[in-house]
């Protein structure tokens, strides 16, 4: 069947629709789908808040009794399975609709295919393909965890005029200008979680949630590379962690191993395969010989990054040294002496396995959950945050874990934003600028925000 610029314009109003929920759909994808009579449009929907109804049967809905002889407008295959709502390929046909135009067909292999038969068989005209390249863009988290078993990682970096993401002992710097750091704070509304490496966590103490106005509630899941669980109970993460979940990721030599059977931490056990996130049963997490590939358990705190990289100190000692401006080292369950402005206590990282039991209780005490999974093997830890149901993953601090995920080849965009600040003497010097982009990014854009540059590059999906 010909696809016609109508229908173009039509599937491209359809896709702007289906970013309007982007990260807010738990693990359905975030799907657009208008119905179109006579060139007018008597129906539109995208997947509700928490991922149902679907867009289809709500848009549906809205047209009525005027969806019959109608043509269908949507970014994704509708389902044709029964879950926990009837197949939407079942009410297309129940409302009479006379054409079904998807731009991307679900790879989920319960639907693949299915839904375009089922429309088929039931006499429906049906066109595929139509801006594909758009479609999936728009729904590349949910392709990604689909057909890879991992999250679509996003690596945002803002860099100087002298090329530094920030300053030694400094905390935060503030490198971009308001226009941006608003830029991304969009970015994290419409993201599942974001991670950061535990050097970041305690130098700045960030929140890392959202802070526009009437997106407060969107704040992405935290995550905190922690394999010695060296993140201070006063931490803004740990005080918030109540009201915005936090994930410490912690190495797997410090998991109690009385818990479950073999030793295996409960990130990886078999029976988070496909729990309650809508994957397939078919994928799961590593298994165990996976796990192990590559890892000298003498050294938690080094990683292979993959690709014949060599083994690198991922992130540095944390704790018992004072830094410059603070009363010196701090019990890291002790919350009886006071934070330094702006920054969290370091503290000596428990090694007694006593203490480190301890330790985590009170961060669980707290609210935090605590991950045994290998902080720095991303390949075995992306899979165990997809089996949570995160399908979007922003990497946004530190130039070592940054550079953990780029060495991994785990990165699927990067977000490369350049400013005309100049960090000077103390500067951290980026892992990444303009002229070295690794081989397999394509440019895919670049925008201003006042005088801060921002330049996109994605991998194909």
């Amino acid at each position: 069947m010909s696809i016609t610029l109508h229908d173009e314009r039509f599937m491209a109003a359809a896709i702007r629709l289906s970013r309007w929920h982007l990260g807010r759909t738990a693990t359905n994808p975030s799907v657009g789908c208008l119905i179109v009579r006579d060139g007018v449009i008597v129906g539109r929907a995208v997947t509700a808040l928490s991922g149902r109804p679907h867009a289809e049967t709500q848009a549906l809905a809205e047209a009525g009794a005027l969806a019959r002889g109608a043509t269908a407008y949507v970014t994704l295959e509708p389902c044709s399975h029964h879950g926990k709502t009837p197949p939407c390929a079942e009410a297309l046909i129940a409302y009479g609709v006379a054409r079904v135009v998807i731009s991307v067909t679900d790879p989920d292999p319960r639907v693949s295919g299915r839904g375009i038969d089922m429309l088929r068989e039931a006499g429906i005209e049906v066109a595929t393909g139509v801006l594909e390249a758009e479609g999936r863009h728009s729904i590349a988290a949910y392709l990604t965890r689909q057909t890879k078993n991992r999250p679509y990682v996003t690596l945002k970096l803002a860099v100087s005029a002298d090329g530094m993401i920030g300053r030694e002992g400094a905390g935060q710097v503030a490198i971009t200008g308001a226009e941006a750091r608003a830029q991304v704070q969009a970015l994290r509304a419409e993201t599942d979680a974001i991670l950061v490496g535990i050097y970041t966590a305690i130098t700045d103490d960030p929140l890392l949630t959202v802070r526009t106005p009437g997106l407060e509630s969107q704040s992405p899941i935290r995550i905190v590379l922690d394999p010695s669980l060296a993140l201070p109970l006063t931490s803004k993460l740990v005080e918030t962690a109540r009201e915005v979940p936090v994930i410490v990721v912690a190495s797997e030599e410090v998991w109690p191993l009385s818990a479950d059977a073999e030793g295996l931490p409960p990130s990886v056990l078999p029976d988070y395969r496909g729990r309650a996130t809508g994957l397939d049963p078919s994928f799961g997490p590593p298994t165990r010989g996976e796990i192990g590939k590559e890892r000298d358990p003498n050294s938690p705190a080094t990683a292979d990054v993959g690709r014949g990289a060599s083994p690198q100190l991922i992130s540095p000692p944390v704790g018992g040294e004072a830094r410059a401006g603070e009363t010196g080292a701090i019990d890291p369950v002790d919350q009886s002496q006071r934070r330094t402005p702006g920054r969290a206590e370091g503290g000596i990282p428990p090694t007694d396995p006593t203490d480190m039991d301890s330790r985590r209780a009170a961060l669980e005490a707290a609210g935090a959950e605590v991950l045994y999974c290998n902080p720095y093997h991303p390949e075995v830890l992306l899979p165990a945050l997809a089996t949570r149901g995160i399908s979007s993953l922003l990497v946004e601090g530190g130039a070592k874990t940054a550079r953990l995920f780029l060495e991994a080849g785990l990165v699927d965009r990067i977000q490369l934003y350049q400013a005309p600040v100049v960090i000077g003497e103390g500067g951290i010097e980026s892992p990444l600028d303009a002229t070295d982009i690794p081989p397999g990014f394509a440019h895919t854009g670049t925008l201003m925000f006042g005088e801060d540059r921002l330049d996109e590059y994605e991998r194909e999906l």
